[in-house]
């Protein structure tokens, strides 16, 4: 048995590979200066060395972004985990600091939590064949 998988779902897992990798290659470079929070600040870990944060986050987001690509129910689980998770943070943070990009934040949140219940029906247990598309 064949499915598609939905553009939303190959958007959405791509750009959160595609981000994990830019993450990942981040860690050789010392300080990116353009950056006012870094990724520690920003998932609420503050304490957590800022290369240790990229580096988790980075690993997490490479094997939820995976899961998802591949309509896995547990990359399913972890990108709603990840997103809720997010979400209450940048919650959190924008109250604290009323700074637009924890805004951005729970907006991205939002979108992703609300597209992949919406798909939900598409992530099954079962091994299938998976083609690309609409």
């Amino acid at each position: 048995m064949s499915r598609t998988r939905p553009l939303g779902i190959t958007l959405n897992g791509s750009f959160y590979v595609f981000g994990s990798i830019v993450l990942l290659l981040s860690l050789f470079v010392y300080e990116l200066p353009f950056e006012k929070y870094g990724i520690a600040a920003r998932f609420g870990w503050p304490s957590v060395p800022e290369h240790l944060a990229r580096f988790l986050v980075g690993a997490a987001s490479l094997v939820l972004g995976y899961g998802y690509l591949k309509l896995k129910r547990w990359g399913y689980w972890l990108m709603v985990a990840y997103s809720i998770y997010f979400l209450t943070v940048s919650g959190y943070l924008f109250v604290l600091y009323k700074d637009q990009p924890f805004l951005g934040n729970i907006i991205w949140s939002l979108i992703v939590i609300v597209y992949s219940y919406s798909k939900r029906n598409h992530f099954d247990r079962k091994p299938q064949q998976i083609r690309a598309g609409g």
